[in-house]
């Protein structure tokens, strides 16, 4: 499933072909929004957001576009003479004179009012976006030290999106990597210390994903092991899917457990374990 930082990119594609443009067609495949084609044509979209996993796609009728990639819904831009050519389904398209963004394969679409916004199930039980520029790392840390999440393990934790919106299976483990924190372990064992690198990872890793597309391993790291000849999917992370290979720092083999059903990478010398499991 595309995560926070996935998302946020895809906006920005969408963002970049339909914003303060006008919509002179639309097409969506769900019958119950197909009422609302006519309702887009002539509207201009003002703004494209994030929420966790979920993008908003904002018209100066009042309407929003709300989608949720789940597993495999992804968005495409293109101009109007070229359509990607794939075999997926076309659920939503959003033309504008000269491009259009197509959103294929994904079920969770919703038209909604402001107010539909406000009450929206999803987004409402969802926590802070980790790619919101407003929210600071003390910010995290206090919610590893809300009664909420503190007696969870950081491993189930970080899947949760009440906790932090827009973490999915990789940056977990990537994040808890950084932090030198053990999946088993929970908030309320860490000391002060841990507990802030566990904040600052959950930012900085998140964001370096966005920045990068994808690249959570150092700068420094990442050249190196392109200079090796690795190729982008061997060379983008620190644990995530490298079980049995060597550590990045210490050269222990990267293990694998099964955490929320879904397997969780780390390092044992590096992500020591502490307190009660």
């Amino acid at each position: 499933m595309p995560e926070g930082p996935e998302i946020r990119l895809a906006a920005d594609r969408v963002a970049k072909v339909l914003v303060g443009n006008e919509i002179t067609d639309a097409y969506f495949a769900p019958p119950r929004l197909r009422r609302f084609a006519r309702k887009l044509r002539g509207s201009v979209v003002t703004s494209i957001d994030t929420r966790g996993k979920a993008m908003l796609t904002r018209f100066d009728s009042g309407l929003t576009l709300y989608s949720h990639n789940q597993l495999y819904g992804v968005w495409y831009t293109a101009t109007r003479e070229n359509p990607p050519e794939t075999g997926r389904s076309l659920r939503v398209a959003l033309h504008t004179r000269s491009h259009s963004a197509l959103l294929y394969s994904a079920s969770d679409i919703e038209m909604l009012s402001d107010r539909q916004i406000e009450e929206h199930p999803f987004l409402n039980r969802i926590g802070p976006d980790i790619l919101d520029d407003l929210i600071s790392a003390s910010d995290v840390a206090k919610r590893l030290n809300d009664a909420l999440f503190s007696g969870r393990s950081v491993g189930s934790l970080y899947l949760d999106q009440s906790f932090m919106a827009g973490v999915g299976n990789y940056l977990r483990s990537e994040i808890l990597f950084t932090a030198r924190v053990h999946p088993t372990n929970k908030p309320a064992a860490l000391d002060r210390a841990a507990r802030n690198r566990l904040a600052r990872a959950t930012l900085n890793v998140s964001r370096r994903s966005y920045k990068t597309h994808g690249v959570t391993v150092s700068r420094a790291l990442a050249k190196a092991l392109r200079g090796q000849g690795l190729p982008f999917q061997q060379h983008r992370f620190w644990v995530f899917r490298r079980e049995g290979l060597p550590c990045h720092i210490c050269g222990t083999p990267i293990e694998k457990i099964t955490l929320s059903s879904r397997g969780l990478y780390y390092c044992p010398t590096c992500q020591v374990r502490c307190g009660p499991v």
